[in-house]
Parts: C-alpha cells; sequence; structure tokens
C-alpha cells in the first residue's frame, strides 16, 4: 500500500524468514558460526534458544543455506506438539521419502525406516539434520527423550543425524532436567535483543534491501523504537510497519521520535476504556 510513496521495491518489514533481509547482528552472527561448527562437525545435537520473536526461524534458514548439499535431508519440524509416535513417523517419512499413506505407524516400524534412511543417507556421504522449532512446547520427557536415542544411530563409527533444538529459553530450563539429553549438545546459542545502534541498523538494512535510497526514520527515532520494542526483531517489524503505514496516510516526508511513539501508543499499546 505505501511501497511506491516511500519508493520502496517491495515492504521492508515483513514477519517473515526472508535470507535477503538477514541483518548480521552481534549475536546472530555468533549463533550462525557456532551452529556451523556443531554440524559441520557432525556433533550429535545443539541449542538455539532465544525470546519469541529474535529471529531464530531466520537463522535456521540462513544456517540451511549455508551447509549446502551435502547436508540432507534437512528438516525443519515447525509444529512439534504431536504424540511421540506420530513424530516419528513424520521423521521417517522425511528421511526416507516414502509417505506412510497417513496410517499410524506403529513406533517399531518407524524407528526401522529411519535407522535404514540414516545408514543409507551416510554411505551416499550425507548428513541428515532435524530441526525442531518451537521446541520448548515439547515437555513431555518422553517425547525428547525418543529424540535423544535418535542420536545413537550410527554408520562406520560417524553419527547419521544432527539435531537441532529451536525454542524460547525456557527450553533451557527442560534441558536441566534431562542432563542425558544436555551432555549430547556440542553447542548452545542465546539470542539476544537487538541494542539500540543495533535496532537503528537492522531497520536501515531493511530499509536499503526493499529499495530505500534515502533516510525514512530521522536519527531520533531509532532509540524510540529500541525503547518501545526492546530490541525484539518481530515487535520492530510492526512497529516500522505501521509508521510506514501512517506516515504515507499523512503524507510525511520522513518519521519521527515523536511519530513512532503516536504509532505505538494509538495502535499497538491499545487499551479498552
Amino acid at each position: 500500500m505505501y511501497e511506491a510513496y516511500w519508493q520502496l521495491r517491495q515492504k521492508p518489514l515483513e514477519n517473515n524468514a526472508d535470507p535477503q533481509f538477514y541483518y548480521p547482528g552481534e549475536s546472530h552472527q555468533a549463533a550462525l558460526l557456532k551452529l556451523r561448527y556443531a554440524l559441520e562437525n557432525r556433533r550429535g545435537g545443539a541449542l538455539l534458544a532465544g525470546a519469541s520473536g529474535c529471529g531464530k526461524t531466520l537463522l535456521v534458514n540462513m544456517l540451511r543455506a549455508a551447509l549446502g548439499e551435502t547436508f540432507t535431508p534437512f528438516v525443519h519440524l515447525v509444529f512439534p506438539q504431536m504424540s511421540t509416535a506420530e513424530l516419528l513417523a513424520f521423521l521417517a517419512d522425511e528421511l526416507d521419502g516414502h509417505n506412510s499413506s497417513g496410517l499410524q505407524a506403529g513406533v517399531q516400524e518407524s524407528i526401522h525406516r529411519i535407522q535404514q534412511a540414516l545408514a543409507e543417507n551416510t554411505r551416499n556421504g550425507r548428513h541428515a539434520v532435524l530441526v525442531v522449532d518451537e521446541a520448548h512446547l515439547l515437555d513431555n520427557g518422553h517425547t525428547l527423550e525418543s529424540l535423544r536415542l535418535l542420536l545413537n544411530f550410527q554408520s562406520d563409527n560417524r553419527a547419521g543425524l544432527t539435531l537441532l533444538l529451536a525454542g524460547q529459553p525456557g527450553l533451557l530450563a527442560t534441558l536441566t532436567r534431562m542432563p542425558q539429553l544436555e551432555e549430547r549438545l556440542g553447542v548452545k546459542c542465546l539470542l539476544r535483543p537487538y541494542s539500540e545502534e543495533e535496532t537503528a541498523a537492522y531497520v536501515s538494512h531493511r530499509l536499503r534491501v526493499a529499495g530505500a535510497r534515502e533516510p525514512i526514520f530521522e536519527a531520533d527515532a531509532f532509540p524510540a523504537l529500541h525503547a518501545l520494542t526492546h530490541g525484539i526483531a518481530r515487535r520492530i517489524n510492526r512497529l516500522c510497519d505501521l509508521s510506514l503505514l501512517i506516515g504515507f496516510a499523512e503524507e510525511r516526508r520522513t518519521l519521527n521520535a515523536e511519530h513512532v511513539e503516536s504509532v505505538c501508543q494509538e495502535l499497538v499499546t491499545v487499551t479498552p476504556e
């Protein structure tokens, strides 16, 4: 709606995991480096934790793009709330490429298929990756234990699978109660919110990628953005998107702190009277 007004090719602050909009913040770059190390060295597991909206899914997509075809299949589970039997059946389908026709497969059958698929994959010089997004929702210890046991599958003394658990910080507490899984994690990464300087650089980066040639947000807008969003990427996106929309409607030439604060008060922190 407002792209032409601000001379943009596309919306700059959509809440999606598009790698072209990735901003290399300090915390994100450190996590990406650690996760690449874990996978490239065939570690059994890794952990990526961070508050909701910090960019975990985007980081997973960046990791996938950086790894190349050797790390396949790359299974990204984004809805982990299923029974253990359902999760194993899903994983078996993804790893061996055969659809179980929607039938409820038995655990034993699924494990056999997973083991065979991982062994063949390793013989072909590849390494499988399983990313469990929203892993903090896996409060079922039996499911987490089943995932841990998958790490025991090896061929020619090589691990066939790396398990990457991505979730909110509450996942850390869950893992402290499961030392047998926590000990299998080669690296643990915690994504932190952007600093005030990173918030400004993040917004400016996304605007440039979207085609902006001139500054849209004035310098005093960035401290206000950071204070109102606490450096959480998803919140920054929402507030900036609404600010661009209202700025377009009001035919503003640039957006300042007063405008951002007003938009936040009127459209983001709305409270019933």
